[in-house]
């Protein structure tokens, strides 16, 4: 039996990093977040993401400075490899925060249900609407969530609004969607539903063909 997944949303910053960056601190820690997705057309999240890992392993963070970093504390006192070494972890940590490809769109199965990710909905075609049952998109003066028949639209809205981000939940029946403020606070709760049948599979970058 699969395990459930918890989903995080983030809306597009509009230049607050620092907001950004606490939305998404927000979303690991007291949302139990296991995949985060930011939906903006900018490269604030990467940015957000970069300073964090420097600030945890220092000035190059790449995967091919692992090698380099680890030779720099080969002759370290234990507790100076152990805090390498927890360091590290924490750097791959951030590899749950993930950004929109760059004019493309995410696809997700939550609950046996095919959801899409995407900055502007304005850019999806019938065909994309037609197979989707969740339309989560970012380009929204405010959060909302709307059934339109079968299918519910969603924004988080932009962060600093009332929501900014959320929490896609599948482990509830259906997928539970909760909206967030700057203070954690709960603004909306929707859930699609009933839960269906089906395997929950991950494709990145779906770009329509």
């Amino acid at each position: 039996m699969l395990s459930p997944m918890r989903l995080g949303v983030l809306g597009p910053a509009q230049g607050d990093l620092p907001a950004l960056a606490r939305g998404a601190q927000h979303l690991l820690d007291e949302g139990r977040a296991e995949r985060i997705i930011y939906v903006a057309d900018d490269d604030a999240l990467e940015r957000v993401v970069e300073g964090w890992a420097q600030s945890l392993v220092g000035a190059n963070p790449t995967e091919g400075a692992l090698f380099e970093r680890a030779a720099r504390c080969a002759t370290s006192p234990p507790e100076a490899i152990d805090a390498f070494v927890a360091s590290e972890r924490a750097r791959l940590r951030l590899r749950v925060l993930t950004s929109l490809p760059p004019g493309q769109r995410t696809i997700e199965i939550l609950d046996g249900r095919v959801a899409l990710f995407v900055f502007d909905k304005a850019a999806l075609d019938e065909e994309d609407i037609v197979a989707a049952s969740l339309l989560v998109f970012g380009k929204s003066s405010e959060p909302l969530i709307k059934k339109v028949g079968a299918r519910t639209f969603f924004s988080p809205g932009p962060i600093g609004s009332e929501g900014g981000t959320a929490l896609l939940d599948d482990g509830q029946g259906g997928v539970r969607i909760e909206v967030m403020n700057a203070r954690g606070a709960v603004t909306a709760r929707e859930i699609v539903g009933p839960s269906a049948a089906g395997p929950r599979l991950r494709v990145q970058g779906g770009s329509h063909g």
